[in-house]
């Protein structure tokens, strides 16, 4: 592997983000903006082109991360998030026509998760959890060193299940503030930062929900350590204290003590997740 180049992709609702991974560095990259409201070929063409400015012969195989469901295998994506174009791309068949290389396509969540037990701080994790706050709350799911998708590329939609009056993801997301408060989670971030008080409180109150997350979790998988990504988890510093507190409703303590919570410090794992699609496959 650290003889070979790998391509990684983030696709997401208003760019593109190819990296070409040399080793356990990313060598070179570019970002681009797509017009997500436009159809689907002008979209992919968009996404081409950005892997187009990063690869080089070198290159052994091309790992794309999405925000939606997959056909692993197929390597199919349905219906992207705020690209409602896509609705059913062949994505694999397409890249491979056109580079002649193979590719791997898979949720963007667990590109987070494979991305950490290969390149981050979940290397020396057997099980892990890898949840991205962001707009939405996305879960990859590592179980004995291997990434778990499960039948349908589903495993680990934690943001779906029922929670209060509504699902998890509108009170353990971006959605949460908007939503309760009405302000934009970066607005109430800088906020937070200058001491305001009422936004301390919202993030304690935030906390307190991503406190009832980690114990879904935890009943679910049972892992090492949950690595925090996504926008949302540049404030954990504020919401960390209010989430552990919450913890200690766990009926099991000695699980909740060997527990691992962390953020990641990556800035460019989007990309390395993508490219470690490919180590997972050979692990």
């Amino acid at each position: 592997m650290n003889r070979e180049a790998i391509v990684g992709v983030d696709l997401g609702a208003t760019k593109v983000t190819a990296g070409r991974v040399e080793g356990n560095r990313v060598a070179e990259h570019v970002t681009s903006e797509i017009s997500a409201g436009d159809l689907e070929a002008r979209v992919l063409d968009q996404l081409i082109r950005a892997v187009e400015k990063v690869f080089l012969p070198s290159v052994a195989g091309i790992g794309v991360g999405v925000p939606s469901l997959v056909d692993v295998e197929k390597g199919i994506v349905y219906n992207v998030q705020n690209i409602p174009s896509w609705r059913e791309v062949p994505l694999k068949k397409i890249l491979e026509g056109r580079f002649k290389r193979p590719v791997l396509v898979n949720n963007d969540a667990n590109c987070f998760a494979v991305g950490e037990k290969h390149f981050g701080k979940g290397k020396k994790f057997r099980n892990l959890v890898g949840l991205t706050i962001g707009s939405g709350l996305g879960a990859g799911i590592i179980v004995d060193d291997r990434l778990y998708c499960g039948s349908n590329c589903g495993a680990g939609e934690f943001g779906s299940v029922p929670y209060r009056d509504s699902i998890l993801e509108h009170y353990c997301s971006g959605q949460f503030f908007s939503r309760a408060h009405g302000m934009r989670g970066s607005e109430l971030y800088e906020k937070a930062r200058r001491g305001e008080e009422a936004a301390l409180e919202i993030f304690r109150e935030f906390g307190g929900h991503m406190g009832e997350a980690v114990m879904i979790v935890m009943f679910a998988i049972d892992p090492d350590a949950i690595i925090l990504g996504g926008s949302v988890s540049r404030a954990f510093s504020f919401f960390e204290e209010a989430m552990r507190r919450k913890l200690k409703a766990f009926p099991y303590p000695h699980a909740v003590q060997k527990l691992v919570i962390e953020k990641s410090d990556e800035p460019q794992m989007a990309i390395l997740g993508a490219a470690a699609l490919f180590i997972n496959a050979r692990a």
